[in-house]
């Protein structure tokens, strides 16, 4: 048992106080006789406090060892069952009062069996620890944080000591102040042949037609052969089979930029008997320079704009919606993307926001042509493509629109489950919002029976309404045909212009009845029905039946996140005043870009899609409604436009037989291109101290303040801050996670002039995916720094502590209760008199001690006594001629004192008159 000081500088101030109570002895010097006493107390009471202060700890040692297991599972390691086996091996020794935990890591940490001592070790590993990183620093820290504060324990590491992520050196200085020891246990490393893609150099910038240099570096610690592929924005351009020897192989192609904008290359090898496929791949994103290049999505019963592109220079690509890529390198090869006549009903969510981003983070341009399926008909309602464009789908005027009744009747059977239905009441949701409040809604939801959410009726309160609809519930089974029933009934005797039904499934029903005559007396009362069928499972013959007998549409879905747009798409479809078809001439505003075009006039047009233009929108061209035809606007990096006529003549009427109307089409696409520099930063990926850093140069040493943005493949905006670090030299920490992002940097110089620059750069694999083998110095080092060593026997886990772990046991309570019955008892000393009472004691018995009194000797006992015979009369022995009387009267007068008799003077008295006298005789001498 030892003891300890928090704040051991505190015993300083026994210097005060011992000077303190100095002062006080000085100033009482003769004054009090109990001072020393008092100062005493004092000294002891002002000691008690400080050392109070200093909060002092006994150290009561803790009976057995505190272990805690750290077993490495990342990929580089063979198999879980050696760190298991020894383990439990090693917790088989420990003893009675010993306790052990074990944990587990990779990329991250994760507890498998908790601190305890009646404990049997794991038999198998539960924990999902994600396998793409070693981090030791992660695992060390969590593993420490099980120990409990204040008192020390070991770890034991188990691993082939690779390090991919963190700084594992710098958690254990901090675990070898909390005198906690790190052994080791070598593992061994994941065995087998393994061919890895090491190294894919591509120069950052090309021109359209320029012969590509291509180096594949590849890595085996085998020989044998390999194919070799390379693919161009995920097109095979190159297929080759190399022998492959042990060591590193270089590799060397060419290929031809044929097309422009940011280009991704992409390098594979394929063995057999690989061990890991995660390091086969590797991607270069190439900024080719070119002639731009536009996507055309097309709809059904568009025109042909490629055909009017042919004379502007532009390269054109036209896809289907249904054919749209499905990662962002899909968008930004080109510099412009066309909708003409495109439904949302068929493009999925996560598409738009891909689409978004390239327009917003890229400068990547956009347009949308209008037609039946365009804009508010096509579904585009709180869509990410509403949000880029420079219109609402949502109009003005919503009370001129026919009155409106509306029926959703959505499955809420256990099939529908998880995202299903959160996206079938996302859509509901949205249809509300669409709706006018004089406009009447009804929400049925059914499994097995019919559930009654919204009764049907006129929608006053759209915050309530959505409330209940999100507030639904999956259930049992199947049955359509009583909800659709209760459905008809309820909008049968309603007095309106609009009346439709929507029908949601994503299964089968579980009875028959007679759809064809509840639908035909329905269409007898102007109600009209549309479904929707949901996944693989849904009667996809009877919902298409169902929606063809009830004059409606049918949606066959396989994505469900295309829910939302296909109720809105319906709810606006219900209404069928969204188009304007009555012809007329658009009013031009004066806008230089466009005023030229109409010199000679403006041609007539029949129809358009009703929107409003939003606040920051250019509109040059207005219907006579006030509507906007054409409206521009800057979207982020990039600019949107939005013309709500179509481009085959249905609709635009002259407009398509207009002499200017290719230049119209040319200037409406060539405005939306993005402008940026060439290639005025260079961009590297680098590895610092575990951390990946994107590190950007300036090729003219600026150091301006740039804004950067980047999204990786899938579209996921990253977080990331840049920081200036040397003049025209940037950073950002990037996220570990291996992949393909995107660069945008965007750079205002000091007359206000803005540059922008757009690239792409690849994040490897990580190194955990290299045969590297075993790293046992760092092993060693991480032991060798808080006192631990590699162990050969499971037993040494468990032997003594250099610094055994102890308890603290605070005792300043104690030590303040002391001090201060002291000093209660210092003030009764000082008040109640017990100081000098005690001096006095004090004092006597120190007199008796320094002079004691000599004993009485006595030579001869006859003479004493004989002598106290002649001094003393003994009572009862008379003397001779003596009487009683006499003998008592003198012995009276033996005891009565010396007093002056009356009249006589006093020596005093007499000695003053003979003084006087002398006196008076001086003086008559003297004269």
């Amino acid at each position: 048992m030892g003891i300890e000081v928090k704040y051991p500088f505190l015993f300083l101030l026994l210097i005060p106080a011992v000077i303190m109570v100095f002062l006080y002895i000085r100033n009482h010097r003769g004054k009090e006789n109990g001072k020393f006493l008092i100062a005493s107390l004092r000294l002891v009471i002002f000691s008690l406090l400080i050392f109070a202060l200093t909060v002092p700890q006994f150290l009561l040692p803790i009976k057995g060892q505190t272990v805690v297991y750290l077993a490495d599972r990342s990929a580089s390691i063979g198999a879980d069952e050696e760190a298991l086996a020894w383990i439990e091996n090693s917790s088989s020794h420990r003893k009675s009062e010993d306790q052990f935990a074990v944990a587990a890591f990779g990329k991250n940490v994760v507890l498998e069996q908790n601190l305890g001592r009646n404990l049997e070790a794991v038999t198998e590993f539960n924990g999902k620890a994600e396998d793409s990183q070693s981090n030791l620093e992660a695992g060390l820290q969590f593993a420490a944080s099980l120990i409990p504060r204040d008192s020390s324990g070991r770890i034991v590491l188990m691993s082939d000591g690779n390090e991919t992520a963190g700084k594992s050196l710098e958690a254990a200085s901090v675990l070898k102040n909390r005198n906690i020891e790190i052994d080791h246990v070598t593992l061994r490393t994941a065995a087998g042949d393994d061919v890895s893609i090491s190294d894919l150099k591509m120069p950052p910038s090309l021109y359209l037609g320029e012969e590509a240099p291509i180096t594949i570096e590849v890595t085996s610690n085998t020989a044998k052969e390999a194919d070799i592929r390379l693919s161009v924005n995920h097109k095979e351009v190159l297929k080759k089979t190399v022998q492959v020897n042990e060591g590193k192989n270089v590799y060397t192609f060419t290929h031809k930029a044929d097309t422009a904008g940011l280009t991704v290359y992409k390098a594979e090898i394929a063995a057999d008997q690989d061990a890991f496929s995660e390091n086969n791949t590797l991607h270069s994103v190439v900024n080719v320079k070119g002639t731009p290049k536009v996507l055309i999505v097309q709809g059904e019963d568009a025109g042909d704009i490629a055909n009017l592109l042919i004379g502007s220079g532009l390269e054109t690509d036209t896809v289907l919606p249904e054919k749209l890529p499905t990662v962002l390198s899909g968008y930004l090869q080109y510099q412009s993307i066309i909708f003409n006549n495109v439904p949302a009903t068929v493009i999925s969510e996560h598409q738009m926001t891909l689409m978004e981003k390239a327009v917003k983070e890229f400068g990547t341009g956009f347009i949308m042509f209008g037609g039946e399926e365009s804009f508010g008909l096509g579904g585009y309602f709180k869509t990410p493509i509403e949000k880029l464009l420079p219109v609402d789908m949502d109009i003005k005027g919503k009370k001129e629109m026919p009155s409106l009744g509306l029926v959703l009747v959505m499955d809420r059977s256990g099939s529908m489950a998880g995202n299903k239905i959160e996206l079938a009441k996302e859509a509901a949701a949205r249809s509300v919002e669409l709706l006018r409040e004089e406009d009447t809604l009804g929400f049925i939801a059914f499994d097995d029976r019919p559930w009654e959410i919204l009764e049907t009726k006129p929608l006053k309160d759209k915050k309530k309404a959505i409330e209940k609809i999100r507030s639904i519930t999956p259930g049992g089974g199947t049955e359509i045909f009583t909800s659709l029933e209760q459905a008809y009934s309820e909008l049968e005797e309603l007095q309106l212009q609009r009346k439709h039904i929507i029908l949601l499934t994503d299964g089968q029903s579980a009875t028959n009845g007679d759809y064809e005559l509840l639908i035909e007396s329905g269409k007898e009362k102007n109600i009209t029905l549309s479904t929707v069928a949901l996944g693989q499972d849904a009667d996809r013959g009877l919902l298409e039946d169902l929606a063809g007998m009830g004059s409606g549409r049918f949606y066959d879905v396989t994505d469900s996140s295309v829910i939302p747009s296909i109720l809105s798409r319906e709810t606006v479809m219900a209404t069928r005043t969204y188009i304007e078809d009555n012809p007329f001439y658009p009013s031009v505003q004066p806008y230089p870009d466009w005023s030229s075009l109409f010199e000679k006039g403006v041609p007539e047009m029949n129809a358009y899609i009703a929107a409003t233009a939003k606040p920051r929108a250019q509109v040059p061209l207005l219907s006579e409604k006030e509507d906007p035809v054409l409206s521009e606007w800057q979207y982020g990096m990039g600019r949107a436009a939005a013309f709500t006529s179509d481009s085959s003549g249905k609709w635009s009427g002259d407009w398509a037989r207009w002499e200017k109307w290719p230049s119209f089409i040319n200037q409406l696409v060539t405005k939306t291109l993005p402008q940026y520099e060439s290639e005025p930063y260079r961009v590297a990926v680098e590895n610092k101290d575990g951390n990946t850093v994107l590190s950007l140069e300036s090729a003219a040493s600026k150091s301006l303040p740039i804004e950067a943005s980047i999204v990786s493949e899938t579209g996921e905006q990253i977080e990331t801050n840049i920081r200036l670090t040397a003049p025209g030299k940037y950073e950002a920490a990037m996220p570990e996670s291996a992949g393909m992002f995107f660069l945008n940097i965007k750079q205002t110089d000091q007359n206000g002039n803005i540059q922008v620059h757009q690239t792409g750069f690849t994040i490897p694999y990580s190194e955990e995916y290299l045969q590297k083998g075993t790293n046992k110095e760092h092993l060693e080092s991480l032991s060798k720094m808080t006192g631990g060593k590699e162990l050969e026997t499971g037993e040494e886990a468990f032997r003594p502590l250099k610094k055994p772990a102890s308890t603290k046991q605070p005792i300043s309570e104690w030590l303040l209760l002391a001090a201060f019955l002291i000093f209660f008892s210092e003030i009764a000393v000082r008040r109640f008199g017990l100081a000098a009472l005690t001096s006095r004691i004090l004092k006597k018995n120190r007199n008796k001690k320094e002079k004691p009194e000599a004993p009485m000797k006595i030579q001869n006992l006859k003479a004493y006594r004989e002598k106290q015979s002649s001094s003393v009369q003994m009572p009862g022995k008379l003397q001779a001629g003596t009487s009683v009387k006499e003998t008592t009267e003198k012995t009276k007068e033996k005891k009565k004192p010396n007093r002056p008799k009356p009249g006589a003077e006093s020596p005093l008295k007499e000695r003053e008159e003979r003084m006087k006298r002398l006196l008076d005789a001086k003086n008559r001498k003297n004269k």
